[in-house]
């Protein structure tokens, strides 16, 4: 069975007649094949552009996959080719292993998980100064795991291990130029962070906020820190006071950095004075405009002259950040990072987003939130480049932004797309140099999905769902693996989880249960019982048998 379109079913999508009647003859040709993947894929290689109606793309896709079995899966709207699959990091991990499919990679990844680690860890290069004698120690249960036994690190310098004079950080200003900083600039900026943080009399151990947007110099001060021996406290530019001073408070921070203001959709909202009147320890302000405190001082006076800086070594388990959840339904819970964190992020990189050397990931978010260290270590670890444009996300800028610093990985929430989408913004913009894009944070839905596949020739989506408190995703996606919109197509690599109805039965539909040990996922809360949060009344492992991909996060304990 065949199914053809007619010239006015193609130009009521928007298209020209005289368009539409050129195209409409090979069109029906290539859906003459009986292979749904055949057709969609014939069409997007020699028909689509991202200049065409929408309504186009989404007709020809839906007609392209008419006959296609859904309960099997949806309708993937990209595959991956023999060429593609032959550069990707996960391919060249599993000829290592000797391993010819990816869902034997995965389940040799949980089945071996101290294997898996020890040979990822070597893969993205982590750095340290006293090599682990044990990839993990269970003996206190896996509820308290013991990561990289013995071992000495400061996550920090596994950040430069790229050629000095490689892109770290490429940035533009709303309405700006493009600038470049490179791996030895940026390592030489955090160097005189850590140094200030040092000559102001900042001890190894004290938590120091950040509290501004996300910039070349805000990457800077979260390294510095980190070399510093000291625990970053990510707070949101955009909360109020309160809120504010309530995470100042929870991790009883001894110094803040932050900067006069903000500038959102072409106004200047005021930053330092909230900070002022959350009443925080002592600031170190950029971009002044305006009077300081008794007690604060600028950006300029407090970075030292010096550009060299012996990081900080510690045990794995040295707090490194101090993340908050969002609090809207009390007190925000505090989830410590340590040097063992960033582990997860720059693997889920590697193996998932196939971030390699010299790629360029952008991902508009903050410092505030998870994915704004995650962008940090994911790239830098495994020596890309972050892309870091200083506007509005969702207007043209942004996107010739990602145009011209040729971005490779482009990483967003699903209310940007909804936006572009309204407002067609994006129209016509070469994203070429795109490979794949990234989803989280928010429920996507296949239309918008497809819509921003189509803005770059339909590169693959890795849809990522995790949580601060697994330093990454548990259900995310690959690019060996064909993607459907709005689709997770596996576990996260390393994790294992299982689906339970409210009978702990393995079900195809219910609540999403983790089975640990694996890095990123948290050890501790600074202000709640982790135990009661995560592991109290869960099933036991015996009871937990089966796999599935959908439902709510949480841990299962293996008593």
């Amino acid at each position: 069975m065949t199914k053809q379109l007619s010239l006015e079913q193609i130009v009521a999508c928007g298209v020209e007649e005289k368009t539409a009647t050129a195209m409409l003859p090979q069109l029906n040709q290539w859906l003459l094949s009986p292979s749904a993947a055949n057709r969609w894929q014939q069409i997007v290689q020699n028909l689509l552009k991202n200049d065409y109606p929408f309504a186009l793309h989404e007709l020809l896709y839906k007609t392209a996959f008419f006959d296609w079995d859904a309960s099997q899966s949806p309708p993937p709207a990209w595959f991956p080719s023999n060429e593609q699959l032959g550069t990707t990091n996960l391919v060249a991990l599993m000829d290592e292993l000797n391993i010819s499919s990816y869902q034997d990679l995965h389940a040799w990844s949980v089945e071996n998980r101290a294997e898996f680690w020890d040979i990822t860890i070597q893969r993205v290069g982590i750095r340290f100064r006293q090599k682990y004698r044990q990839i993990v120690d269970l003996s206190q249960g896996v509820e308290s795991p013991q990561w990289l036994v013995d071992a000495r690190l400061n996550i920090a310098e596994s950040c430069f291990n790229a050629p000095e004079d490689s892109p770290a950080i490429i940035f533009q200003p709303e309405g700006g130029s493009l600038s470049v900083m490179s791996y030895g600039e940026l390592n030489a900026l955090s160097n005189r962070v850590a140094n200030g943080l040092v000559e102001a009399g900042f001890e190894v151990g004290d938590a120091i906020a950040i509290a501004m947007p996300m910039t070349a110099e805000s990457v800077a001060i979260y390294l510095g820190i980190v070399k510093a021996g000291c625990a970053v406290v990510s707070i949101a530019d955009s909360f109020a006071a309160s809120e504010i001073a309530t995470r100042l408070r929870i991790s009883n921070a001894k110094g803040i950095f932050t900067q006069d203001t903000i500038l959102r959709a072409g106004k200047q909202l005021p930053l330092y004075a909230k900070i002022v009147e959350a009443d925080a320890p002592r600031a170190i302000v950029l971009s002044l405009n305006s009077p300081l405190r008794q007690g604060d001082c600028s950006w300029e006076d407090f970075l030292s002259t010096r550009d060299r800086f012996d990081a900080v070594a510690a045990s794995p388990s040295t707090y490194t950040n101090i993340l908050f959840s969002s609090g809207t339904t009390g007190e925000p819970k505090a989830i410590p990072w340590t040097h063992v964190t960033p582990i997860k992020c720059a693997v889920d990189g590697y193996l998932h987003h196939d971030i390699h050397p010299g790629h360029i990931i952008a991902w508009p978010t903050n410092l505030g939130w998870m994915m704004g260290p995650w962008l940090i270590y994911a790239s830098l670890i495994n020596r890309g480049a972050i892309a870091l444009y200083y506007g509005t996300p969702t207007e043209r800028g942004f996107g010739e932004f990602i145009r011209d610093a040729r971005v490779n990985v482009l990483g967003l929430v699903p209310s940007l797309v909804s936006a572009w989408k309204t407002s067609d913004c994006m129209k016509g913009l070469d994203w070429s140099a795109i490979k794949a894009f990234s989803s989280t944070g928010e429920c996507s839905n296949p239309q918008d999905m497809l819509f921003l596949m189509s803005l770059a020739q339909y590169q693959p989506i890795i849809e990522y769902c995790g949580g601060t408190e697994i330093g990454g995703a548990y259900m995310t996606g690959t690019v060996v693996q064909p993607c459907a919109p709005a689709t997770f197509s596996t576990p996260a690599l390393g994790l294992e989880v299982v689906i339970l109805d409210d009978n702990g039965n393995s079900a195809d539909k219910g609540e999403v249960f983790i089975i640990p040990p694996s890095i990123g996922l948290s050890n501790e809360l600074l202000n709640k019982d982790h135990h009661q949060v995560y592991f109290a009344d869960t099933p036991s492992i015996e009871k937990a048998e089966g796999r599935g991909q959908r439902g709510r996060r949480k841990y299962i304990n293996f008593s």
